[in-house]
Order: structure tokens, then C-alpha cells, then sequence
């Protein structure tokens, strides 16, 4: 049986990295590309099944840890109507802030991460999530 464009996207909440944290409820700081990787720091809201879930304080509403996700081998990034191969890394950079309402896997292994930046697409290696220490 073929394989249809939908079968072979998949979401960001089945990825075990992503376990106990909710992607559309964090915030997109900076992008960086270094040494082939892309970077995204993120502000990431954890749930309390995450082993790093802390109680709101009182002044607070959630969970919130500064954290990166990684791309190793990022090999192109897609931005709107642009193509960086060669300066992915100056595009990177310019890479707005905001809120992500989706990230999913394409066929062909590729990625898109959709919110208030736009879409971004980009051909890299599974992503690696890292909590920072705050």
C-alpha cells in the first residue's frame, strides 16, 4: 500500500523527546545555527508528569524552564519563500521570537515548525531536547 502525504507526518507529541512538556504553550526565544546544529532556546512549559515539573509559585501560572532544542545536522532551513543552504546560519539568526503552534516530521525526514514566526522547514537529524539549568 502507498504511503499518502498525512501518513507519513508526524506530530510533535509523539516524539518520546517532547514526553510531559506542551510545545504550544512555550515560547521561541532565539535561533542560532552552530557547528551544523540548529539551536532554538525556548521558554518550555513542562507538565506535571515531567520529572523537572515544579509547582507554580504563587505568582506564577505554570511551569515554565528555559530550555534548547537541538537539530543536529541541520542542512537547510526554508523560511517563507527563502532557501539558505549555503548562510543558514545569517538566516538562523533572523529567525523571529513567539509562540509555536506546531512542530511536526515530514516525509523525507524533514521538519516544520510552525507559530507566530511564520512556517520554517528544514532537512536535519532527529531533535534533541535540553533543559538549561535556570
Amino acid at each position: 500500500m502507498a504511503e499518502t502525504p498525512m501518513q507519513s507526518i508526524v506530530d510533535w507529541r509523539e516524539f518520546r523527546e517532547f514526553a510531559a512538556v506542551d510545545l504550544s504553550r512555550s515560547f521561541v526565544l532565539t535561533w542560532a545555527l552552530e557547528s551544523e546544529t540548529l539551536l532554538i532556546d525556548i521558554d518550555l512549559y513542562l507538565t506535571p508528569e515531567h520529572p523537572f515539573y515544579e509547582k507554580p509559585r504563587s505568582s506564577e501560572s505554570a511551569c515554565i524552564r528555559p530550555a534548547v532544542i537541538e537539530f543536529p545536522y541541520c542542512e537547510r532551513i526554508e523560511f517563507g519563500e527563502v532557501t539558505a543552504d549555503t548562510d543558514a546560519e545569517k538566516m538562523a539568526s533572523k529567525l523571529g521570537h513567539g509562540s509555536i503552534e506546531g512542530l511536526s516530521r515530514l516525509a523525507g525526514g524533514r521538519y516544520e515548525i510552525r507559530g507566530e514566526i511564520g512556517v520554517v522547514v528544514l532537512d536535519a537529524e532527529r531533535p534533541i531536547l535540553r533543559l538549561k539549568r535556570s
